[in-house]
C-alpha cells in the first residue's frame, strides 16, 4: 500500500477503512522496502508510531469531529532535511556538524500540532544551495518516471517521495525555485507562499528562502499550506505573509510568460493548460518581462549570503559546487551587494506595475526535461565553476526576489513521459487566488499520471 495524498487517507480514516496506526506503519515500510530513488535520509521509528496512537485515541472520542481542531489528524508527512526536527538527526545535506538546537522548527511543530505524523527526512543539496539533490552525504535522488534523471532541487527528496506515495504530504524550502523544480520535474503539486507566510526560522539575511508544501493535489496543498501559515515572533517576515490581498476570481486577466529556451516537447504540454485556462473564460495575453542583470544579482545574493555563513576552515568540508559560490560570495564588497539589491527592487518595481494589469501571471514552471540525476543542471550549467547553476530555471528565482506566491501544477506528460509543469504567480499576498485558479485548472487537466513505479503497486480499482 502507499500514500494516496491527504485527502485520500482522511477519508479512509474518517470511514474507520483504515487506522493511523496502520496507515504510519504501511508508510514506514514502505520507505524502507521501496524508496528505491533515495528519497529519504533518515525514516522515523517509535516517535512516529506513537504520535499515530495518539491520533487513533482522539478519532475513537471525537469521531467524525476529530479533523475539525486538527485537519491532519493520522495522515503522514515528511520533512526536508533542511528544517530542524526534535526526533529527527538534521543534517542538511552535509558534511560539516549542524549545531542548531535539536527541536521542531516553526512549521513542524504546527504540523505535528494538526495531527501530522512525521516519517521521515528527504534528501537535499548541502545547505539547499542547488536545484538538483546533489551531495557529498548521500546519492542523488532520482526522477521516478525515469531514475537514470533527477527529482531536480533542493527538495528533491520531497518531491519524490510525494510521487512514489512514501507520504501523504511534504514541507519543502524554495530560496530559488526548490520546491517548484522538483514539483514539476516529478508531477506534483509545490507551492511557494508569499514571503513570510509560512515563518522560516531561522530566517535568512537574503529574504529569498520560503518554506512550503509538496503534496499530490492543489487542495492538499492548501491545507498544508494554511496550517503552517500565521505569524511568529522569531521572522520578522512573518507578519507581513499573514496579510491577504484580495482578487476576484470570476474572468481572470492573465499574462503568459514564455521563456527564451523553452523546449518544443514542455511547450507541447503547457499550451493545453493555456488552451483550457482559455476555455474557463479568462483573459490570456502575451506578456514579456524585463529586467536586466538579473540572474548576476541574484548570484551575488545568494552568494554574499554563503560566503557570510561560512568558515574558511570549513572549505575542505563543504560541497565542491557550493564551494564555488562561496569563493564568488568573498570577492563581493558591500557595494557589489547594495547594486544586486537596486535590481531586485527594479524588478519589484517592474512586476507591481505588470500585476496591475494582470490578476495572475502563468508559464512553464522549468524550460527543460529533466537532467541527468548525478547532475546540478543541464550539460551548459552543469559546471559550478560557470555560476550558471540556476540560469536554466529563469521562472522560478525572480518570484523569490518579489516574494510573490507562486505554484507548480502538474500540466502533463511530454512526448518522452515525462512530467512538465505549469507555474501560476499571483501579486504578493494574494495566495488564495493562485491556489483557487489553480484547483480549477487541476480539475479539467484532469488527475495526474502517476509514475508507473506507483501504478504498479496499486491495486487495479485504485487507478
Amino acid at each position: 500500500m502507499t500514500a494516496r495524498g491527504i485527502s485520500h487517507t482522511r477519508e479512509l480514516l474518517r470511514q474507520g477503512e483504515l487506522s493511523a496506526v496502520e496507515h504510519t506503519r504501511a508508510v514506514l515500510r514502505a520507505v524502507r522496502e521501496r524508496d528505491t530513488l533515495d528519497a529519504y535520509v533518515a525514516v522515523a521509528g517509535e516517535e512516529a508510531l506513537r504520535a499515530a496512537e495518539r491520533a487513533d485515541a482522539h478519532i475513537r472520542e471525537r469521531g467524525a469531529d476529530a479533523w475539525q481542531a486538527m485537519p491532519l489528524l493520522g495522515v503522514t508527512v515528511c520533512v526536508k532535511d533542511l528544517l530542524q526536527t526534535r526526533d529527527l538527526p538534521t543534517g542538511r545535506g552535509s558534511l560539516l556538524p549542524n549545531d542548531r538546537p535539536r527541536k521542531d522548527a516553526p512549521a513542524v511543530a504546527r504540523l505535528r500540532a494538526a495531527g501530522a505524523v512525521v516519517v521521515g527526512k528527504t534528501a537535499t543539496s548541502e545547505y539547499g544551495w542547488s536545484a538538483s539533490t546533489v551531495s557529498r552525504v548521500a546519492p542523488p535522488t532520482r526522477n521516478p518516471y525515469d531514475p537514470r534523471l533527477s527529482a531536480g532541487g533542493s527538495s528533491g527528496g520531497a518531491a519524490a517521495a510525494v510521487a512514489m506515495g512514501l507520504c501523504d504530504g511534504a514541507l519543502g524550502t524554495d530560496g530559488s525555485g526548490s520546491i517548484r523544480i522538483p514539483a514539476a520535474f516529478c508531477g506534483v503539486v509545490g507551492y511557494k507562499p508569499s514571503l513570510g507566510r509560512i515563518p522560516y526560522v531561522p530566517n535568512s539575511a537574503d529574504r529569498l528562502a520560503h518554506q512550503g508544501p509538496l503534496a499530490r493535489t492543489v487542495a492538499d496543498a492548501a491545507l498544508l499550506g494554511q496550517v503552517m501559515a500565521g505569524p511568529h515572533p522569531a521572522d520578522p517576515d512573518s507578519a507581513l505573509g499573514s496579510l491577504d490581498a484580495p482578487r476576484g476570481e470570476g474572468v481572470l486577466r492573465i499574462g503568459w510568460i514564455e521563456y527564451d529556451g523553452t523546449c518544443e516537447e514542455v511547450r507541447e504540454v503547457t499550451e493545453q493548460a493555456r488552451l483550457a485556462l482559455l476555455g474557463q473564460g479568462h483573459l490570456v495575453e502575451d506578456v514579456e518581462v524585463r529586467c536586466t542583470h538579473l540572474y548576476p544579482a541574484l548570484v551575488d545574493l545568494l552568494a554574499a549570503s554563503e560566503a557570510a555563513g561560512a568558515r574558511p576552515e570549513d572549505d575542505e568540508w563543504a560541497d565542491p559546487g557550493r564551494l564555488e559560490v562561496i569563493r564568488h560570495g568573498r570577492t563581493l564588497s558591500g557595494a557589489d551587494v547594495i547594486r544586486a539589491e537596486e535590481v531586485r527592487q527594479g524588478l519589484r518595481t517592474t512586476l507591481r506595475t505588470v500585476m496591475d494589469r494582470y490578476d495572475v501571471l502563468a508559464m512553464a514552471t522549468v524550460p527543460v526535461e529533466p537532467f541527468a540525476a548525478g547532475a546540478i543542471g543541464p550539460a551548459w550549467a552543469a559546471d559550478p565553476r560557470d555560476l550558471r547553476w540556476l540560469a536554466w530555471a529563469p521562472a522560478s528565482y525572480p518570484f523569490n526576489m518579489t516574494g510573490q506566491p507562486a505554484l507548480s501544477l502538474p500540466a502533463g506528460l511530454t512526448r518522452s513521459g515525462l512530467p512538465a509543469g505549469l507555474q501560476l504567480v499571483g501579486p504578493v499576498g494574494a495566495d488564495d487566488l493562485v491556489l483557487s485558479l489553480a484547483g480549477r485548472l487541476e480539475a479539467d487537466l484532469g488527475t495526474p499520471v502517476h509514475p508507473p513505479a506507483v501504478r504498479a503497486l496499486e491495486p487495479a480499482a485504485a487507478r
